[in-house]
């Protein structure tokens, strides 16, 4: 039986990622199609504990699930470890004194405790004393509404979240009021600041990924540009010499480890590396997004026909974020990297056969199981092949993010 979750981050206030809300998902056909809640929200909790493994899904982060009414007052919440758990109450559930207690069990557990979709009414006081942040859905909330709930709650100890923030003007609304916590679309693709000038530093990065994904590679030059960034330098030959390449000898030099990688793996690690340290600026998630982006791409290759061009596709998946690395145009930034036409295509206009493989990824990426059905027919793919490749990237990537971290 194939079973789907989605998930999607939710940023605090340094956009850092704070936690995943998990998602609820019948089937590859809808976006959300259950009839009972109760059922929806326990089969979420088994498939994450015991197929998607949690840890896999929020990289150890707070998961974020809906609960209903019938599942406050079970005791299904103690299943889960409290200090990854953030219970959200949903906007249906009445909150007489049965639900209290049983809200108030929780609280004296020690789990977080969530308001969704929250719209101010005086039966919510009493309630308003366990929880521990309120959603405000910023669609259906607008203009001075979004500041009169947090004033009418008047709360210190209440943090406010904003969901479906959809664009810059959202969030930067959401942040001069007051809100810590911030959810939505507009993060899974990253507004475009075309007014910035790139730092010095991000240049020099740049021309090492010109460099190093040129077809005719000119390996001094690669290694004078690495070798002008400490940093770079210690990781690149401490990754070289971990276990990973089991080379007889260790490593000492920055040519050494071009010249005996070649440019296939140079290509893929240098790259990887090179991404991470642009991106000392910005939240982690952007980097964990598009490595896994690339290895859900390279997975996929060789079911789609393109075995031979694996390469191409892992570099797709991890540059299809660059514009939120370097606060410019994607199709500007493409222009001056010597990637093959059809990836550059693939990632502007989404043409072509790749760019039939990259929807499929940021549908699924988004949970928008519709369109992987689509795409799944498109690519001859079966679903259930999909949700293993897309759990597998997570898991390499979660790996190599913690490569980087050491």
């Amino acid at each position: 039986m194939e079973t789907f979750v989605a998930r999607q981050p939710i940023f605090d206030s340094k956009l850092d990622v704070f936690g995943y809300e998990l998602l609820y998902r019948s089937s590859s056909a809808n976006f959300y199609s259950a009839l009972d809640g109760d059922l929806a929200s326990s089969e979420l909790i088994s498939n994450s504990m015991l197929i998607f493994g949690l840890e896999n899904l929020t990289r150890n982060r707070r998961a974020f699930i809906n609960f209903t009414a019938k599942l406050l007052e079970s005791d299904v919440v103690a299943l889960l470890p409290q200090n990854k758990l953030v219970v959200e109450v949903l906007e249906d559930v009445d909150p007489g004194e049965t639900m209290l207690n049983a809200c108030k069990k929780i609280k004296d557990a020690g789990y977080l405790l969530v308001l969704d979709d929250f719209v101010y009414h005086e039966k919510y006081c009493s309630l308003l004393e366990l929880v521990d942040i309120i959603k405000v859905d910023f669609m259906q909330t607008q203009g001075e509404a979004r500041k009169e709930v947090m004033d009418r709650v008047n709360c210190a100890n209440i943090k406010f979240l904003a969901e479906k923030v959809e664009n810059r003007e959202d969030l930067d609304e959401a942040i001069k009021m007051g809100y810590t916590y911030f959810q939505g679309y507009f993060f899974s693709k990253p507004e475009i600041m075309t007014s910035r000038d790139i730092p010095a530093f991000k240049l020099t990065y740049l021309k090492i990924l010109q460099e190093i994904n040129n077809p005719d590679i000119d390996f001094d030059q690669v290694e004078n540009l690495i070798k002008r960034d400490l940093a770079l330098s210690y990781k690149l030959l401490r990754f070289i010499n971990s276990a990973a390449f089991h080379f007889k000898a260790e490593i000492s030099s920055i040519k050494q480890a071009l010249t005996l990688l070649g440019q296939r793996e140079i290509s893929r690690w240098v790259s990887l590396l090179t991404l991470k340290s642009i991106l000392e600026d910005k939240p982690e998630e952007l980097f964990i997004t598009a490595v896994c982006r690339a290895n859900f791409c390279e997975l996929l290759a060789p079911r789609v026909g393109l075995k031979k061009r694996s390469q191409d596709l892992f570099l797709m998946g991890l540059f299809s974020l660059m514009d939120a690395f370097l606060d410019r145009p994607l199709d500007t930034i493409l222009n001056e990297l010597p990637l093959v036409q059809d990836v550059k295509d693939a990632l502007t206009v989404k043409g072509g056969l790749m760019g039939e493989v990259y929807r499929l990824v940021l549908d699924y990426e988004k949970g928008d199981f519709q369109g992987v059905s689509i795409q799944c027919m498109k690519l001859n793919l079966e679903e259930k092949e999909v949700i293993q490749h897309y759990l597998k990237s997570l898991e390499q990537g979660n790996k190599i993010f913690i490569k980087n971290k050491e």
